[in-house]
């Protein structure tokens, strides 16, 4: 699977709502912080309670690639 940042988050965050504020999301760009690396991604996020949908798949590549990363160090 090719992975672009561009296109790798491909949803639709218009089609999203916010269970919390019942808002339809709107994507940011935010920045991800895990075991000490960050990275910025655009991501549906809600503008009222800036709650931020993390998708699994986002969780299951990116930061995936992040611990191997830091286990070869």
């Amino acid at each position: 699977m090719k992975e672009n940042n561009d296109d790798f988050y491909n949803y639709s965050s218009e089609s999203m709502i916010c269970a919390k504020c019942n808002v339809p999301l709107e994507r940011e760009k935010v920045t991800l912080e895990y075991l000490g690396s960050s990275s910025p991604v655009e991501l549906p996020k809600c503008p009222k309670c800036n709650n931020i949908f993390i998708d699994e798949s986002l969780v299951y590549s990116k930061m995936l690639r992040v611990e191997k990363a830091l286990e070869d160090k």
